[in-house]
């Protein structure tokens, strides 16, 4: 049975787990009597159930003429053509919301992007921002495994600032296994070894966040929420939440999942660095520590008079929701602290959002769920920088640190830097097909960086006043499913698929 169901297309595969979790939103909402919505999820079990055997039937025996291209177009289906099928139980309980919209919404959740047409969470049942979760829950899941099954093997997603070859091409770093065994036993493989430990973390910080007073729905989204860095929440966010300091501290522990692979695969890949060793992770305790203190004192400069008690608890407040907040955009989650708010009424200064925008720019690690440039080529850009300010200083000096780092601050680097540019240029193309359907200019920036980085609270925060995806018509909306899609597979891996050499025989 299980070779049968790796020899099916990774599609087939995808369209079966999206059928059967759909029964979860249904057993809530037969726990809390919506038996309506309740029906609408177990008859879109049955009905895309059927709809998967089917399609499975029929595409089960034809062998793909390309692994590599197959999978990599079956990502692409997968965020862009799967949430149709998700978004049909969505759409039958909502029956005066539109197919676009529920559409927008269910590629938002599976590129754990989060943003939503329904600013107003209470709108929405408690079951629809379950499925909500789960859909972006997967959609975490689903980053993990392509990450190292899919894109590590051909020298993407980040990998090709770190191994030699060229991107797209097969990557020299990894092990022959990794190289040589067959794309779809790859892919059962790696999914055997890291969906116990993704689950076993959403399980614990579910548990954790219902012990500090959490209800159990609400801490299951926040749950999921964080491990796949998609920022869904059924009452609008953490700070809404009945943990409180208690639950910000938990969320806060579990972030850094989404700033290095190496703290939940450490040795996966071969690579059996110490966490403390790693760039990534120093970069990002670097850039939090940075920023915070940086927001921290901003902050209390103008918050001039006195020192008493009061402005102590208030000085501390301000530096945690500061430090929450930016780890929370680093990783591109997009959840705010409850003292990031009360910061600005300690010194009655508001946090300029353009520091969110870039926050979620640098986005979090290489093979995590976090989205935007990551710190791997961050990274690569500092130590390219900080070597060349060696030579200007000793022109005769030798770099040393051995072949890998060599190698990541020459190839690396200039790979990093190419793809920063393409981040950029896609930036401008989004905010330009933007305004062509009547987006103002400051609107359409923080949406394209939200979707490209796939943050989308960021729409609430990064502007003056909040911005709504909902005021965007529907031509946007399918532009920023395209961005989204794009920030979540990285520009490298769609020009790929155009490059003659992957389709060659």
């Amino acid at each position: 049975m299980h070779k049968g169901l790796t020899s099916l297309p990774l599609f087939v595969i995808l369209m079966g787990i999206g059928s059967l979790a759909m029964l979860g939103p249904a057993l809530h909402a037969l726990s809390v009597e919506t038996h309506a919505i309740a029906r609408t999820f177990l008859y879109g079990a049955l009905l895309c159930g059927a709809l998967t055997v089917a399609v499975g039937l029929a595409a089960g025996r034809r062998p793909a003429e390309r692994a590599a291209r197959s999978q990599l177009l079956a990502l692409v289906a997968a965020f862009l053509v799967l949430p149709l099928m998700l978004a049909i139980p969505f759409w039958i309980a909502l029956p005066r919301a539109d197919l676009i919209d529920v559409w927008f919404e269910m590629v938002s959740s599976i590129t754990t992007t989060g943003a939503t047409l329904w600013d107003n969470p209470y709108r929405l049942a408690p079951s629809l921002h379950l499925w909500r979760a789960i859909v972006g829950w997967l959609g975490g899941l689903l980053v993990w495994v392509a990450a190292v099954a899919i894109l590590a093997p051909m020298n993407l997603g980040g990998f090709e600032v770190r191994a030699g070859g060229t991107a797209g091409q097969g990557a020299r770093g990894l092990s022959q296994t990794a190289q040589i065994s067959d794309p779809s036993e790859r892919l059962a493989r790696y999914a055997m070894r890291l969906l116990p430990v993704y689950a076993g973390l959403t399980l614990l910080l579910w548990v954790g966040l219902s012990l500090a007073g959490d209800p159990a729905l609400v801490a299951l989204c926040h749950a999921m929420a964080v491990l796949s860095t998609s920022g869904i929440s059924p009452v609008g966010g953490v700070y809404s939440g009945a943990s409180g300091l208690t639950g910000e501290v938990l969320v806060f522990g579990f972030m850094v999942f989404a700033l290095s692979r190496l703290t939940f695969s450490r040795g996966l890949m071969g690579d059996g660095r110490s966490l403390w060793r790693d760039g990534e992770f120093g970069m990002a305790a670097v850039i939090i520590a940075l920023v915070t203190l940086l927001l921290f004192a901003r902050h209390f400069v103008a918050a001039e008079g006195v020192v008493t008690e009061r402005s102590l608890a208030a000085a501390a407040a301000a530096l945690w929701g500061a430090l929450f907040t930016v780890t929370s955009f680093l990783t591109t989650t997009g959840f705010e602290s409850r003292a990031w708010f009360g910061a600005a009424d300690w010194s009655g200064l508001q946090t300029p959002g353009l520091i969110l925008v870039g926050l979620a720019i640098i986005g979090g690690g290489v093979a995590t769920t976090s989205g935007g440039v990551k710190l791997l080529r961050i990274y690569a850009l500092f130590r390219h920088s900080e070597r060349e300010i060696e030579r200007l200083i000793h022109p005769d000096s030798v770099g040393g640190s051995g072949a890998e780092a060599r190698r990541l601050r020459r190839q690396g680097a200039y790979i990093a830097w190419i793809f920063f540019m393409l981040f950029a240029l896609s930036i401008v193309a989004v905010m330009g097909l933007l305004s062509l359907t009547g987006v103002q200019f400051e609107t359409a920036m923080v949406l394209a960086v939200a979707s490209l980085s796939t943050t989308g609270p960021l729409a609430q925060v990064a502007a003056e006043a909040p911005i709504s995806f909902a005021g965007v018509n529907d031509a946007g909306k399918l532009i920023l499913m395209g961005a989204m899609v794009l920030g979540r597979l990285e520009a490298l891996a769609l020009i790929a698929l155009f490059n003659p050499e992957f389709w060659r025989r």
